[in-house]
């Protein structure tokens, strides 16, 4: 490995990976989703209930803090949760060093955070994943129906944070050292999310359709 540096492993993460973790993840999840959809076709039950007025009732009662009763009967998790997803989501894609790289190789553009705030949500989502490490090892409700990948799976979503942040600040390691191992764990969560636990970032609405139709039909609730 002597004679692959750390500027050579940065062009490589930067150039051919990139674009392989993105097609991955992009094929992947259309993949994933079509799946989905040809299943609930060829099931012949569960298009017909789907309810675009009760979905996105169920919708907009979960994607809101304290909307829906469990959310008010957890309130801790709650906001650990949404601290969680929310840093998960808004960070990578509003980051200035983030927005750069997507301007220098693909000429795309948009509103960026400041870092100071960048660098506050990235704590939440380490704090909030060390909690529901925390949460996965004690609470007994949780333990129960935890198996390994559930924590390979928190790994892979909280690693690009830590290191990104380690990185930023130019701790632990030297700089350059630190942002390849950034960029890699990015790219390996990147490749992962359509074939784990993580495309619930897609399922997650097709799910909410579902069981928010149902108890329409009941004249019930979801949330």
């Amino acid at each position: 490995m002597g004679f692959l540096t750390s500027t050579t492993l940065y062009n490589l993460l930067r150039g051919p990976l990139v674009w392989v973790s993105m097609l991955v993840f992009l094929f992947g999840s259309v993949h994933r989703v079509r799946t989905l959809m040809l299943m609930a076709k060829n099931d012949k039950v569960v298009l017909p209930f789907i309810s675009l007025k009760a979905t996105v009732r169920s919708v907009a009662h979960w994607v809101i803090p304290f909307a829906a009763r469990n959310w008010r009967r957890r309130p801790v998790l709650t906001i650990m949760a949404f601290i969680f997803h929310t840093g998960l989501v808004f960070t990578p894609l509003f980051l200035l060093s983030h927005n750069l790289l997507w301007r220098e190789s693909w000429g795309l553009t948009w509103w960026t955070l400041p870092e100071a705030v960048a660098d506050l949500m990235t704590l939440g989502v380490i704090v909030a994943g060390a909690f529901f490490l925390l949460r996965r090892l004690h609470a007994p409700e949780v333990r129960f129906v935890t198996d390994p990948s559930d924590y390979a799976i928190l790994l892979l979503s909280v690693l690009p944070f830590v290191l990104g942040f380690l990185a930023y600040h130019q701790w632990l390691l030297p700089h350059q050292a630190m942002l390849n191992l950034h960029i890699l764990a990015g790219e390996a969560m990147l490749v992962a999310i359509p074939f784990t636990r993580l495309g619930h970032m897609f399922t997650f609405f097709m799910t909410r359709a579902w069981i928010g139709s149902n108890f329409a039909l009941w004249h019930s609730r979801d949330w």
